[in-house]
């Protein structure tokens, strides 16, 4: 998970399975923005293939039974597709996983807003991201809107990340 799954309460809401297993990087990737998104007021991420990049999300594991549920929460196949992708576990581990891309085309605004560009950043928070990839997704424009969302949970309210 490199968008809103990060954050354990926002992966549980459809898929109560879901187990951390470890930190990991996608190499020769790197995360992106892009479609408006109705259920986030602004761009979903998304991980596009770039040689000199790479993206740090969560490795989960999900009981097969909640794999339909994902999909559907992620709007396979008309908005996100899956792939097969090996990453590198935080111990140095490599491991075959499966991971969400978008398929819309580019939109010129690809401003996340402020409320889901938060969600991931707790996610990254809660599961320890290295420092210097925190930073970096911190510093990624926002289009403002911290109102509410289509989610059907605060998660501000629920994270057990702190708040700065």
């Amino acid at each position: 998970a490199y968008g809103s799954n990060l954050l354990t309460e926002r992966i549980h809401i459809n898929n109560p399975s879901a187990k951390f297993k470890a930190i990991a990087k996608l190499a020769q990737h790197k995360l992106d923005f892009n479609y408006f998104s109705q259920r986030w007021q602004g761009a979903a991420a998304t991980v596009i293939p770039h040689t000199e990049d790479h993206v740090w999300g969560v490795l989960w594991e999900l009981d097969e039974e909640h794999e339909a549920s994902l999909d559907r929460q992620e709007g396979v196949p008309s908005v996100y597709n899956r792939k097969q992708v090996e990453v590198e576990c935080g111990d140095g581990a490599r491991v075959t996983a499966l991971t969400y891309f978008l398929i819309k085309p580019e939109e010129q605004d690809k401003r996340p807003s402020g409320v889901y560009k938060d969600v991931i950043v707790r996610g990254e928070e809660e599961h320890c991201i290295p420092s210097y990839y925190l930073a970096k997704l911190r510093n990624v424009e926002d289009n403002g809107y911290m109102g509410e969302v289509s989610v059907n949970v605060d998660l501000r309210k629920i994270s057990k990340v702190p708040d700065d």
